[in-house]
């Protein structure tokens, strides 16, 4: 059970990062971008997921982010 309450603020923390991203707000998605892989490195050194899953999705809303700016 306590991996679910992990996993949960890491799905909330990667949604409000896209959701950011899909408004067009640079400032908002860089600030919550900056959270979820806060959170995602949490879960890596709680064992709730690998690295490597973290390392993907950090740079899948790095590029995402990266694309506002342009």
């Amino acid at each position: 059970m306590r991996n679910k309450a992990v996993k949960s603020s890491l799905k909330t923390a990667i949604r409000k990062a896209r959701e950011a991203v899909a408004a067009g707000d640079f400032e908002k998605a860089t600030v919550a971008t900056r959270a979820a892989s806060r959170q995602l490195d949490k879960a890596v050194s709680k064992g709730v997921i690998h690295k490597n899953a973290a390392a993907n999705k950090k740079s899948a809303l790095a590029i995402k982010v990266a694309s506002l700016q342009g």
